[in-house]
Formats: structure tokens, sequence, C-alpha cells
């Protein structure tokens, strides 16, 4: 009994695979259906479909045009504002000035690059893994394409997320120059929180931590003066 029941169950296998062979052959062999007009542009002209009938040419926007979209939207624009008056607080600690060099460490999108032009900051840079032209430029934050003490301030509001901190931090105070800045935002932190940030900081003193509002969010900026000790 036992026998013929695992013949029937090998018979049954065998059935199951020549069925849906023959049924992956026909799918591979069918032309799918397609609202697409036969006469529609070529692509680059064409965005791909948001479904099989949505065959409407669509030009693809210049990066100037993109830019200017994004940056009119009221998200954007709050999110400067709250980095424009962010650095204003450093403009009255004599922090930063019209002729500072700024890093903008892991800038994201490039807001704060573009809080610091408006405010009358001219050489800033700013660099993510993903550049975001013209605001934001590729490079790794881990490994920053700098010669040693070129800049006058170094900023990351995005500090929590390097893979590497001691990396991360090593390469902020080997770009920016002994008397020089770095200040990074994290999360509002306590004192035990912001004591292990500032003890990654080998090459700086600490010259204070506050908690601050930036971007709608309760975050804790730490200040180091770079001082390159041997």
């Amino acid at each position: 009994m036992e026998r013929h029941i695992q013949m029937f169950l090998k018979r049954l296998s065998y059935v199951s695979i020549t069925i849906g062979t023959i049924t992956f052959i026909l799918l591979l062999l069918k032309t799918p259906d397609t609202c697409v007009a036969p006469d529609s542009p070529p692509k680059p002209h064409l965005r791909f479909p948001k479904s099989s009938c949505d065959s409407s040419p669509r030009e693809l926007l210049p990066l100037h045009k993109k830019n200017k979209r994004l940056w009119s939207t009221k998200t954007w624009q709050n999110k400067v504002q709250s980095f424009s008056n962010f650095f204003r607080a450093c403009y009255q600690m004599g922090l930063l000035h019209n002729d500072s060099k700024v890093l903008c460490v892991s800038a994201g999108a490039g807001h704060e690059v573009m809080a610091l032009n408006q405010l009358g900051v001219a050489d800033v840079t700013g660099i993510e893994l993903l550049d975001s032209p013209p605001l934001v430029s590729r490079a790794d934050p881990h490994n920053l394409p700098f010669f040693d003490d070129v800049f006058d301030l170094g900023f990351s509001a995005h500090f929590a997320k390097a893979l590497f901190p001691n990396r991360f931090v090593s390469e902020m105070e080997r770009t920016v120059r002994a008397g020089g800045v770095c200040l990074v935002v994290v999360d509002e932190c306590g004192d035990e929180e912001v004591r292990e940030i500032v003890d990654l900081f080998t090459n700086s003193s600490f010259l204070g931590a506050l908690n601050v509002t930036l971007t709608g969010l309760r975050m804790t900026r730490i200040i180091m003066k770079v001082q390159h000790l041997p």
C-alpha cells in the first residue's frame, strides 16, 4: 500500500513539473499586450510608464528645472530657513564669517549649503555619497578628497549616520585648519553621550554643547576647536 502511494506521488510530481515547464514556455513566447502607440517617441524622451496603458510621452526635465521645482517647495524652504537660523548663531559666536571656507560633510540634498550661500558665505563645499548638483558633490565622508588644513569650519548634521565615527571625525579634523572649528549636530543627548562624541576628536578641544532645534527636531550642537595636537 505504502509503495503504491509513493509511486502515485512520484507520478504527480512529474506531471506538475511538466505542466509548470509548459506554462513557463508559453509565458515566454506570448507577446504582452501594450497600450503604447506605435508612433510614440523613442527613449530617452519617454519615462517608464506608470501602468501598461500609460503611454503619454513625458519629457525628462533638465537638472536646473528639477532643482527649481524642488527648491520652490515649502518643505525645502523651511529646512533652509532652519539652517539659516542655526548658522546665524555661529556668526554671533564668531565661528563663521562670510570669508570662511566651509565644508559640509554628509550634506544630504544640500539644505545647509544653500543656507550658507544665502547668508553670504561664498566658499562652501558640500559632499555626500550621492551627489546633488550643484549644491553637493560626491565623496566618501570617511575618505575626504581634500588636502590637510583646507577649511575654516567643518560641519555635519548627519554625524550619527556615520558608518565609522572615528574615521569620519578624523577626516573632518584633518581637513580643518588649526584654530578652525568642527561642528556636529546629533539627536538631543545628555552629558554622557556628548562626552563619548567629544572623545572621538583626538586633535581638538571641546568648546561647548547646546541643545538646539534644527529642521523641527530637537538636536544637540557640539563645537570642537581643532588644534592638531602631536
